[in-house]
């Protein structure tokens, strides 16, 4: 475990998430998974954590596995056509993870996913937070949309809003 990713954890604060994400950013990003999914049968969901702390900090938990639990927490692998999408974003490390359940991730695989992480972090280190964020929800739209089209009423399994862990 580095001392820089402790320190850089213990040092970052909710703050510094409501500096790189106003209100009016999370109003946008929750509009645009609402346009989002009238396109596709898929549920998209944005997380924010500004740090660890306790356990997954000490553990040196890495981002990826912290987006598992937070994937399992949120119970977004429990949709109908398990379909749903996690954008985790961990801004201490500044590191982006996609965690996808298996009917969607089947067809679009780890590269794409990955793909989009790094565009996204692109931006971000251009502090570019939001832009980032919607340019992610627009890339995965694109997947859900080709491989889960909407076909008639969609209901909304998972809340649109963003969270702040």
């Amino acid at each position: 475990m580095g001392i820089r990713r402790i320190g850089k954890h213990l040092f970052t604060s909710r703050g510094k998430v409501h500096r790189a994400f106003s209100p009016d950013a999370f109003d946008a990003i929750e509009r645009a998974i609402k346009a989002s999914e009238t396109r596709h049968a898929g549920q998209i969901r944005f997380v924010v954590e500004g740090a660890l702390d306790g356990a997954p900090l000490f553990r040196d938990q890495p981002a990826r596995e912290r987006a598992l639990d937070i994937f399992s927490q949120l119970r977004i692998w429990d949709t109908e056509h398990n379909n749903g999408v996690l954008i985790y974003l961990l801004l201490a490390d500044h590191n982006v993870e996609i965690i996808a359940d298996r009917g969607i991730d089947a067809r679009v695989g780890a590269e794409a996913w990955e793909a989009i992480c790094r565009e996204m972090e692109a931006e971000f280190r251009q502090g570019r937070f939001e832009q980032g964020v919607l340019r992610g929800i627009d890339r995965i739209t694109a997947h859900l949309a080709e491989h889960f089209p909407r076909n008639g009423p969609n209901d909304n399994e998972l809340p649109d809003a963003p969270v702040v862990v």
